[in-house]
């Protein structure tokens, strides 16, 4: 049996497009809708998966305000049996603070015999692009750490993760308990069923304090990246195009 713990973040959906409050502190929330990044909803696949696999538990964490219960409703919706809000506004919350605040979660848990063997996260954060996370708190815990896995798989207290890289994957053995980062890829995240839903509305989900004011990173100042231009340019029409079809393929270097 193994329980996982699988730590999520409330951020802004890039598939829209995105715009800044005047103060350029933080995303402008009327024009754009929240959701966890790629790399979490792989993550919470495989803790779902792992779960699943042993008879063993996955719980969602997440620090956030109060509008990220409904990112804890979704992962519960996919599987998860439970679920922590660390209740706090994120912003002035650095990896660090984030780190020691889930950690918290982890030893009060383990102080009341609610264990976790595997702990996952996304490589990085959608929205600052942080990839210190899952180092901090792995070392906070004591725990082994692999990063940018695709897949997680358990057998004999044992975590093996797949890690692709320039050379082909590698693989890493590492003793439970153990924690890893996900990269998107390597698994499908699955959609959460009518069933799923309605389950995951009643599941009570535990609030709690941070243990103490962050004493990091402070407000940053964000900014956008330029808009990028984009240009047509029309080759021809009808046959009369082919001829230069063929040149511009032959610039590309796809045609010979």
């Amino acid at each position: 049996m193994t329980n996982v713990l699988v730590c999520i973040k409330r951020v802004p959906d890039t598939a829209g497009e995105v715009a800044l409050t005047t103060d350029a502190q933080a995303v402008d929330a009327r024009f754009v809708g929240f959701t966890i990044s790629a790399h979490e909803s792989c993550a919470v696949e495989l803790a779902v998966r792992i779960a699943t696999e042993t008879e063993g538990t996955a719980t969602v964490v997440t620090l956030g305000p109060d509008d990220a219960v409904e990112q804890l409703r979704t992962a519960l919706g996919l599987g998860c049996s439970a679920a922590v809000q660390i209740v706090a506004d994120p912003v002035g919350f650095g990896p660090a603070d984030v780190a020691r605040e889930i950690a918290a979660v982890v030893e009060a848990h383990a102080a009341q015999g609610r264990t976790y063997d595997l702990v996952l996260l996304g490589n990085d954060a959608a929205d600052t692009g942080d990839f210190q996370v899952g180092i901090r708190l792995a070392y906070a815990l004591g725990r082994p750490v692999v990063n940018g896995a695709s897949t997680v798989e358990i057998e004999n207290e044992v975590a093996t993760a797949r890690v692709s890289g320039p050379d082909g994957v590698d693989t890493y053995a590492v003793p439970l308990p153990a924690l890893v980062t996900v990269l998107e890829g390597g698994v499908e995240p699955r959609y959460p069923t009518i069933s799923g839903r309605m389950k995951a509305k009643k599941v009570k989900i535990e609030m709690v304090a941070p243990q103490r004011e962050p004493a990091g990173s402070g407000r940053v100042r964000l900014l956008l990246p330029p808009a990028q231009p984009s240009a047509v340019e029309v080759l021809g029409e009808g046959p009369d195009a082919a001829t230069a079809v063929v040149d511009l393929l032959e610039k590309l270097g796809v045609a010979r």
